[in-house]
Formats: structure tokens, sequence, C-alpha cells
């Protein structure tokens, strides 16, 4: 499977770049979504209720005879109950507890087969389309960019980096996936809002570089847009919530490292 070159101007080349065979792997929805959930609960941080919760007080109970609940009363608080699960203050009564085991186990070869089938899902249109991306028409997936991009911030062009990051996805036809992302962006729903993640942003273009560079400063402010690597490239950055088809755009340098990686 061979896809043309694009330059940094947007105007594809006599050049073509040949894809690794991966790419023409079958797209398994269910090994994807394996991987994704896997991935997502093995990066859960333990969390739980401090073992002294509850116990800050000290407490007592009078006794039988006296018509008073079996409550443990706070000494020297007028016969209010603590630490109790039903009373103000006291201890929850099934509380999480840190020694929880989140993570989740696949196969290594399941892995291997969710990532190429990731792979192959960005060179199809109709899992593109249907993930919401706009893409310009007879657009061939994924793009493949020379390695000017690689070196988009060391280039003594004028502007900012943000602005060359703009002309080049504008030149490439991209740009309207970005100001997608931008406008999509809301309120989150549920309690996350008020836990340091109050808005929610959908993902955009994903750019795949040979190694790391400066060039990702060029992107990082724009709405949805993530940078990695050959090497660091997943099965849920290819198909971010478990959904393939997302929009990738990789350098040339970048198509050859992952072939060699496969």
């Amino acid at each position: 499977m061979e896809v043309p070159i694009y330059s940094i101007k947007g105007k594809a080349s006599k050049k073509s770049a040949k894809l690794p065979d991966a790419f023409s792997e079958p797209v398994r929805l269910d090994l994807i979504r394996k991987a994704v959930r896997a991935s997502r609960a093995n990066r859960r941080q333990p969390y739980g209720a401090s073992s002294r919760a509850g116990f800050r007080h000290s407490v007592s109970w009078p006794g039988k005879g006296r018509g008073m609940a079996r409550t443990p009363r706070k000494n020297g608080g007028g016969g209010r109950g603590a630490q109790a699960p039903n009373t103000i203050g006291g201890r929850r009564a099934h509380p999480p507890k840190a020694e929880k085991d989140w993570s989740l186990k696949i196969n290594s070869k399941e892995n291997k087969k969710a990532f190429k089938s990731a792979l192959a899902a960005t060179s199809q249109e109709s899992y593109v389309l249907a993930r919401g991306h706009q893409i310009p028409e007879k657009a061939t997936l994924p793009y493949v960019v020379e390695d000017k991009i690689e070196t988009l911030a060391k280039d003594n062009e004028g502007g900012s980096l943000t602005k060359r990051a703009t002309s080049l996805l504008e030149n490439l036809g991209l740009l309207e996936d970005v100001k997608r992302a931008r406008e999509g962006k809301g309120i989150r729903a549920g309690k996350g809002k008020s836990r340091g993640r109050k808005y929610r942003t959908p993902k955009s273009v994903l750019l795949v570089l040979s190694e790391d560079s400066d060039s990702e400063r060029a992107f990082r402010n724009l709405s949805g847009v993530d940078v990695t690597t050959s090497k660091n490239l997943n099965t849920e950055l290819l198909a971010p919530g478990g959904d393939p088809g997302r929009l990738v755009v990789f350098s040339k340098s970048a198509v050859s490292a992952l072939g060699e990686r496969l």
C-alpha cells in the first residue's frame, strides 16, 4: 500500500511512501477496545480512605440500662455520637480501599493485533469520518508529509511556531478539523468538572514524528492535536476512547521507523 508524500506547502509530490503491511490488517473493534480499556485501567492510581478516618475522637459507651443506643459517644460531648458510620463525622461503612487492584491483563498477541488493527483503521475513510473528523475530498489516508515537518521549529521563517503549524495544517486541508475540536469544547458531565478537568475537548489530528523534536511546541497549543513518535505510538492514541479511525499525519521518517518497529 502506497500513499503520496505531501510537502509542507500541502502539495502532493510524485514520490510515494510505502506503508507497512499492518495498514492492510482487518479492523478488530473488540481487540481495540480491550487494549484501550486495559491501558486506561493500568494507569489508574490507587486511592482510599485513611485508616484513621472517623477515629480521631475519644469515645466511650456508658453501657446498658440508660435507654441509649449502643453508639460510641464523645467523651465530654454531651452524649453526641461519633466514630460509627451513622454519626456525623464518623467513618464510612465501606470506604474505597487503596489496596484494590484496578489493573487489567491482555495477552501480548492480542495487544499487538489491536495496535495493527488501529493502524489499519486510520487508512480507511469510513472509520475516520465515523469519528467525526473533517477531511478534504479525495484525501489519501493516512497523510504522509516530508521530513521538513520535523524541523518546523528550527526553520528560520517568520511568525510564531503556532502560526507555522496552523499554516501547515491549512495547506493540508486539516485546519477545519482543528476548528471542529476547538468549537466542540464543552463542560464535562458528572463530578469530573469539579476535580480539575472541567472542560472536555474532542480529539483532532495526531502527528507522528520519527523522534522527539521541538516541532511538538508548534502544535501543542492547537485544540485536540496530539504529537508523538513512532516508538511511543500506541492503540489508545490511534483510537481514543476505543473508537478507531483517528486522523493521523506521519512524517516520512516516522513511516520508516514504524516499519522497523513492526
